[in-house]
């Protein structure tokens, strides 16, 4: 059986495994890393504990059972399956992005990084009810917006989902600067 090959004008690009392999691996890494860096916090920290590391760094141990800045945590337990829908329903996006635009780099990157700070955080709502953050920035100039201008806590896989939203918003100027 013979199989038609793809017309160069078709809008789906060839999405080989060997193409798709290292974003996935890239996005299993950042797993990985956020995964570890929880298990070291949960075994060195009680929770709400904390070290001072700089004048504007601490680690701290904060269980958030709601999304970014702790939206819906105060909920009755509803969103843990809401998130962990949520990051599933977002993660097989972000595969089927990966596999149509494997060969754009920045766009694959960014979409890695989504992907792997997605699957970071579901892990979390699943194992644990809650994520683990534990990065905490301080600064006086953050007082307006934020009590004693502390930001609110966050981890690796939320670095992760901030570089892939800088990375797509980088592509995107890009591409229209391009056209």
């Amino acid at each position: 059986m013979s199989s038609k090959p793809r017309s160069s004008s078709s809008p789906r690009t060839d999405a080989r495994p060997g193409r798709l392999l290292p974003w996935l691996a890239l996005a299993f890494l950042i797993i990985v890393l956020d995964q570890i860096t929880k298990i070291l916090i949960v075994q060195r920290f009680q929770l709400g504990d904390g070290q001072v590391i700089t004048g504007f760094f601490n680690l701290v141990r904060v269980h958030n059972t709601g999304a970014a800045f702790s939206f819906l945590a105060q909920a009755s337990g509803w969103q843990r399956w809401f998130f962990i829908g949520l990051g599933f329903a977002a993660s097989a996006m972000f595969i089927w992005m990966l596999r149509s635009h494997a060969e754009q780099r920045l766009f694959a990157f960014s979409v890695a990084m989504l992907l792997g700070g997605a699957l970071g955080n579901v892990i979390d709502r699943a194992w644990h009810g809650h994520v683990i953050d534990f990065l905490q920035f301080h600064w006086d100039v953050l007082a307006p917006m934020f009590p004693g201008g502390y930001f609110p806590s966050f981890n690796l896989a939320d670095c992760a989902l901030t570089a892939g939203a800088i990375g797509l918003i980088l592509d995107e100027l890009l591409r229209v600067r391009r056209s």
